[in-house]
């Protein structure tokens, strides 16, 4: 039966993982599968609190969906002190998803901020799953402190004993025990220097990481159809009704959340 993305359906918590501090991954099985792809978003409720919407961390045909979240406000507060086996509502999926017909045949170049990675993930991880369908991938990804970068078995452990899969990390301040770059994602993006050459950027982070990215992959001679990035920072309800995700006549929830940047630059707001 297809699922109704307005109607909510119980999901089981099966797992919480605690990527960092304020950031807990939550796994859980829903009633029917949302049939989701890459990019996509989901409203989450938690009775009697509220609900939010937030990314799908994990990637399609999986029995389970996975959602990182970080603490910052009344609704994430209640979801990061719920327990394994509670419920709780969802409904979607909502919004657009990552062109991954477009990225056949392209190298993927991931660059990520903090809880930027968890979009990020959907498609790495669906990149992963049908290799043979895409080039050679490398992730650039940094938060402020060791401690606080998240999906540590990832990119520790997984992702760096891919075949053609580059990981490289970064902190923002020197940490105890951190022999690797200090600084920001931007700064690594430019001493990296990563070829164009047929290759797609990807990128999602906080609002200014964002834009010095853009600038920097400008800077390396990306074209705008090579860079696309992912604004679910913006949305809250999900089907372009309450107006405050839009910029100029789109709206992300809706239209997005994933652009190219040639759209982004056909739009006269911010974003």
């Amino acid at each position: 039966m297809k699922n109704n993305p307005l109607v909510p359906i119980n999901a089981e918590v099966t797992e919480i993982i605690k990527e960092s501090e304020d950031v807990k991954t939550f796994r859980v099985k829903p009633e029917q599968d949302l049939n989701h792809l890459p990019g996509q978003c989901a409203m989450l409720s938690l009775f009697g609190v509220g609900e939010a919407i937030f990314s799908i961390t994990s990637p399609p045909k999986r029995d389970y969906l996975e959602f990182s979240i970080k603490r910052v406000g009344k609704v994430t507060e209640a979801l990061h002190d719920i327990e394994e086996g509670q419920q709780l509502g969802i409904r979607g999926p909502y919004g657009n998803h990552f062109p991954i017909e477009n990225l056949k045949g392209k190298n993927l170049l991931f660059i990520g901020g903090g809880i930027g990675l968890a979009p990020l993930r959907s498609l790495v991880k669906y990149a992963l799953d049908n290799k043979e369908d895409y080039g050679d991938m490398q992730l650039i990804y940094g938060a402020r402190t060791p401690q606080d970068l998240i999906f540590e078995r990832d990119i520790f452990d997984y992702w760096p004993n891919e075949d053609d899969f580059k990981v490289n990390l970064s902190v923002d301040v020197e940490s105890p025990g951190w022999d690797g770059f200090v600084g920001f994602v931007p700064q690594y993006l430019e001493e990296l220097q990563p070829t164009p050459e047929n290759t797609v950027a990807i990128t999602c982070g906080p609002p200014i990481m964002i834009k010095f990215v853009l600038q920097t992959l400008e800077r390396l001679g990306f074209s705008e159809d090579q860079v696309v990035t992912t604004l679910e920072y913006k949305m809250k309800c999900g089907v372009g009704k309450c107006g405050r995700c839009n910029i100029d006549d789109q709206y992300v929830c809706k239209d997005g959340p994933v652009f190219y940047l040639s759209e982004l630059n056909q739009l006269k707001g911010e974003f």
